[in-house]
């Protein structure tokens, strides 16, 4: 219970904290022409006090809110899973500990939870190969269609490109620096990245990102546009990223819009080292 208990309290903590950094970061980006009247801030405050007798009892009415809204979270997140729990259930459960008139003891609530943390995992577990098998399917599906769009090219790897534009200059070596701007979706469209909307291209080494592009970059040169479809094998594979589940072919529209070739090494410089080594020796 003690474990639980410490981990109810985090939670709780947390989301309190989430919540006032939230709202600090807020005001502190707001333009001031944005800053509320004070007669609009004093507002809140009027109907706070018709609400509740002293500061404390807010506080404690505000520690219960933030409980509740995290558990009926987790109670969403779980009947996801296929799991409904009874939530008049867990409400009669926080109000007999309370009272402290539970119907399980100590030892019967720590198997009890337990045993439902691995039905929590089970499932879990269960549901994330279903998913992985079905972004599988539709990301075959996706590139088997694609490949037979107009101008569309398949390399040994699996990668398909389309190139809208082959620019001019050299090809990218893995070596080089490049500056793109890009948009990247999921096969039904789902954005995940977009720079253009940031307002910022991406500059990367070209062998510092997923194979697909380092692969696929290569197909165009300075101010080309590509269209790469990324199987998961050349991207994040089977086990995804946040805002990529597993198993997800990647649809990229790429701008190249420079190319900077990597320094080359100055080989005094390179002897200076060995030089600097030696003379302590000598000595």
């Amino acid at each position: 219970m003690k474990s639980l208990f410490k981990v109810t309290l985090l939670a709780t903590t947390m989301a309190i904290a989430l919540n006032a950094t939230q709202v600090m970061a807020a005001e502190a980006t707001a333009p001031a022409a944005a800053a509320p009247a004070p007669a609009a801030a004093a507002a809140p405050a009027a109907t706070d006090k018709t609400k509740f007798k002293s500061d404390d009892e807010q506080a404690a009415y505000a520690l219960g809110a933030s409980l509740g809204r995290y558990m009926d979270n987790s109670l969403k997140e779980q009947e996801k899973l296929g799991i409904k729990l009874d939530k008049d259930q867990l409400i009669a459960g926080v109000q007999d500990a309370f009272a402290n008139k539970s119907k399980l003891s100590d030892q019967e609530i720590e198997q009890t939870l337990q045993t439902f943390e691995g039905r929590v995992k089970a499932s879990a577990q269960a549901k994330m190969e279903q998913d992985a098998k079905a972004n599988a399917d539709k990301g075959d599906k996706f590139r088997a269609d694609f490949a037979k769009e107009k101008g569309v090219k398949k390399t040994e790897s699996g990668l398909l490109y389309q190139v809208e534009k082959p620019g001019t200059g050299a090809a990218p070596k893995d070596s080089d620096t490049v500056v793109v701007n890009y948009k990247g979706t999921l096969t039904d469209g789902t954005e995940f990245d977009n720079s253009y909307t940031r307002g910022e291209p991406l500059s990367f080494r070209l062998d510092g990102v997923i194979p697909g592009w380092t692969e696929g970059l290569k197909h165009i040169k300075k101010g080309g546009k590509i269209k790469l479809v990324i199987p998961p094998a050349l991207a994040y594979g089977k086990t995804g990223v946040p805002g990529i589940p597993a198993n997800s072919t990647l649809v990229f529209d790429v701008e190249l819009l420079d190319v900077k070739a990597a320094p080359k090494a100055d080989p005094k410089a390179a002897e200076k080292p060995a030089e600097a080594e030696a003379a302590p020796k000598a000595n």
